[in-house]
């Protein structure tokens, strides 16, 4: 379908023309009518007169020239143009838009964020004093090739960016073509981390394995050895076998469990269970463990059923690694107590919750933030000594995180420690 243009003053008909000057023909018509009746002005100066009036109301003057205002419009830098500044304030991240001096010619609000000192019109070096920016950005103007830095920044914390220079090739007020410089900065700080992590991850689990290993090869070359003939030596050693291998497997069994749920983390359980029955087996099953530290083990359950949407077998073991660090770790208080409630959550909605309260020594603040993270442990050498492995607190994070619940970990030195499991509550159907 074609789009006629519109046209121009001239080629509108006379008609049209004489039809819009009517009134201003007839006036002046009347004006110089009076003006020779009364003998001021003669009739062929008044013709005279009359004829410049309508030339002028209907030949098609044209003061304003569109081509001349093309032209002017053409004279203005396209790389300043609104819809390039639109481009660059709608990049996800940081972004800015140099001219080939090296000058600020757009930037978008993450820009401005992440180094609030840019300004347009002025060099970019001055606001980024990053030496490998200014190395990056100096090579990318001389050779109009792209560059890519790696740097840190430190403020307001440590965060690993990587910026990208691309030559962007734009057109010029006169037709021709010039070099911009596009800058974009990347977050890296999460793939660092992520990489930290694991590292510290299989460092940490090298180390939990080696120490048991070694201790199974020592007692066996041993009871080859020295100790073969002796029964009290054998009997000896080969229960500190056995605690070394029992801690082991629980370790490998903590690390596979870790790894299911992580697999799973992103597909919510909606089976419908009972917590009721689910606490009351895991406080059964850690009886002898309570009668042997000596801790007298209180439970508050309601008796009507309180169903949540979640996986039988991670809240068992959830709660079994909140109750049974409650009996280890806070055995020298003598009590225990686990109930369950239902609250208000920050949100309006209502929450389940699972509290164990110990009345131990209670962990330092400083410890509080980085109690769920592998392997971290308040006193090493106490929780070796306990068989704990280091990763119980993360396996409760994680099937919490399952679920779409959240764990609260309350303590004040020397008055024990809370541990609070908190669930949304199940949608009943209608």
């Amino acid at each position: 379908m074609a789009i006629d243009a519109p046209s121009s003053p001239s080629a509108q008909p006379w008609s049209d023309r004489l039809r819009h000057s009517t009134i201003i023909l007839i006036a002046a018509a009347l004006a110089l009518s009076v003006v020779v009746s009364l003998g001021e002005l003669s009739a062929l100066h008044a013709a005279i007169v009359f004829l410049c009036i309508a030339a002028a109301a209907l030949i098609p003057w044209r003061l304003h020239d569109p081509a001349a205002s093309r032209d002017d419009v053409r004279r203005i830098n396209p790389v300043e143009s609104a819809a390039v500044a639109a481009v660059v304030a709608g990049m996800p991240d940081p972004a800015v838009l140099l001219d080939r001096a090296g000058r600020v010619v757009h930037l978008n609000a993450a820009a401005a964020q992440l180094a609030p000192a840019l300004r347009r019109n002025e060099l970019a070096q001055f606001a980024l004093r990053s030496p490998e920016i200014i190395t990056a950005l100096r090579e990318a103007i001389a050779t109009t090739e792209p560059r890519r830095a790696t740097y840190l920044d430190h403020v307001p914390v440590d965060r690993w960016m990587e910026l990208i220079i691309t030559p962007v090739p734009v057109p010029t007020s006169f037709g021709g073509t010039d070099k911009c410089m596009l800058m974009t900065f990347h977050d890296q700080t999460p793939l660092r981390r992520v990489e930290e992590m694991r590292a510290d991850f299989v460092a940490n689990a090298s180390h939990e394995l080696r120490t048991p290993l070694a201790a199974l090869s020592g007692f066996i070359d041993t009871l080859q050895g020295q100790a073969k003939d002796d029964p009290k030596a054998r009997e000896r050693f080969l229960g500190i076998m056995h605690n070394q291998a029992t801690r082991m497997a629980r370790l490998i069994d903590d690390l596979l469990s870790l790894s299911r749920v992580e697999l799973s983390a992103h597909v919510r359980p909606d089976t419908l269970v009972d917590l009721v029955p689910i606490i009351r087996q895991v406080a059964d099953g850690l009886e002898p463990l309570a009668r042997e530290r000596q801790v007298e083990v209180d439970i508050h359950l309601p008796e009507p059923p309180v169903m949540i949407a979640g996986d039988r077998e991670e809240l068992l073991r959830l709660f079994e690694n909140l109750i049974e660090n409650a009996l280890k770790y806070g055995a020298s208080g003598g009590r225990v107590i686990v109930s369950l409630t239902s609250s208000a959550a920050t949100d309006g909605t209502q929450e389940i919750r699972v509290m164990v309260r110990d009345f131990g020594p209670g962990i330092a603040p400083e410890h509080l933030p980085r109690l769920t993270e592998r392997f971290y442990r308040v006193d090493v050498g106490d929780s070796r000594s306990q068989g704990g492995t280091g990763l119980g607190l993360s396996l409760v994070k994680h099937i919490l995180n399952r679920h779409r619940g959240r764990l609260l970990i309350e303590s004040v030195p020397r008055q024990g420690a809370t541990f609070t499991a908190c669930f949304p509550q199940a949608k009943t159907p209608a």
